[in-house]
């Protein structure tokens, strides 16, 4: 296998330092990251948001008013969770422990269903004990629910991060499969 070039290597060894840095800034602040992260995504909304009305004002496509109304609506939102991004944190995080309270009685229901047994059924159930004892936390707590969604990320950063640094070092990029090997494992030349 063919090494990558110096410059690519440094690159993703300096890359790769840089989201170590912040993935244990994260670690430190985990709650100020979901955070941080809720107002970048609405800055992202909000610019989409501007393409849509854009979109609908010049170009001749069919649905345009919905188009505007739809990229005004946006715009509000998103300017609501620019505005206020810990509010905006906080009712993610209840949507969120609402949606581990479902998942994990569809994890207990599928569990007592029948249709698995032995240690596959026991993980279901695990499983689905964990994400509503998760869920409970959450939103009696939503600041845990912050936190552990900022946790989970960081932790998501790090491993990336200690990826990058490793892949640079070693200088082999990640193992992706090529066009050659993709039609190798599927027949076609």
């Amino acid at each position: 296998m063919e090494k990558n070039p110096g410059w690519l290597r440094g690159v993703e060894i300096g890359l790769g330092i840089l989201i170590v840095i912040l993935s244990i800034y994260a670690l430190a602040f985990p709650a100020a990251t979901f955070v941080s992260i809720v107002l970048i995504l609405a800055i992202i909304l909000f610019i989409l948001g501007i393409e849509k009305i854009i979109a609908g004002i010049f170009f001749h496509i069919k649905g345009r008013g919905a188009s505007i109304g739809l990229g005004i609506l946006i715009i509000i939102f998103a300017g609501l969770a620019v505005a206020y991004p810990v509010g905006t944190a906080w009712i993610i995080t209840i949507f969120i422990g609402i949606a581990l309270l479902f998942g994990g009685s569809a994890s207990i229901v599928e569990g007592f269903s029948g249709k698995e047994s032995g240690w596959k059924r026991a993980f279901l159930i695990g499983v689905g004990a964990l994400l509503i004892i998760i869920g409970i936390i959450t939103l009696v707590s939503p600041l845990f629910g912050m936190a552990f969604a900022g946790f989970i990320i960081a932790i998501g950063l790090l491993i990336a991060g200690i990826e990058m640094v490793t892949a640079g070092a070693t200088g082999r990029g990640l193992n992706l499969p090529s066009k050659d090997n993709l039609d190798s494992l599927t027949g076609k030349k």
